[in-house]
């Protein structure tokens, strides 16, 4: 099921950057928010992280030259550090009993260079619905 959904939203993310101009927040992103529909507060703790991740980045590169491939890695190491610090802090915050982790670690790096490229909305919209499309193909299919 996996490798469908990352299948999926590979074609989808390929389709929408050379039909429409749009990125959906890194390829295999869709397909990993798409298995994670049915939890909206870890698909809220992601968008989150990536906004954050976004900040960052945009603060660092008044400082440091950060462009194509340097701002992908900076956005990818900061969205990897962030997510694992604050999984190191939940034992320290056991009055949460909800499973607020975001997708993945490298997941809202992805999402964060997008949305330094097109900006927030547009790559919080075009991935919500690269996610939506993934799974309902998913649910159509049987696999889910």
């Amino acid at each position: 099921m996996i490798q469908s959904a990352v299948f999926l939203s590979i074609v989808l993310g390929f389709l929408s950057h050379e039909f429409l101009g749009i990125a959906t927040g890194g390829l295999i992103s869709g397909g990993y928010l798409a298995l994670n529909m049915a939890q909206p507060l870890r698909l809220a703790s992601t968008y989150l992280a990536s906004i954050l991740v976004f900040l960052l980045v945009r603060l660092m590169s008044r400082h440091i030259i950060l462009f194509g491939y340097r701002r992908f890695m900076a956005s990818i190491l900061t969205g990897l550090v962030m997510i694992w610090l604050f999984e190191k802090l939940m034992p320290v915050m056991p009055y949460i009993d909800q499973d607020i982790r975001a997708v993945g670690y490298i997941i809202p790096g992805l999402i964060a260079n997008d949305m330094l490229r097109q900006g927030v909305i547009k790559t919080t919209l075009a991935s919500l619905l690269s996610a939506a499309a993934v799974r309902a193909v998913l649910i159509i299919g049987g696999a889910l």
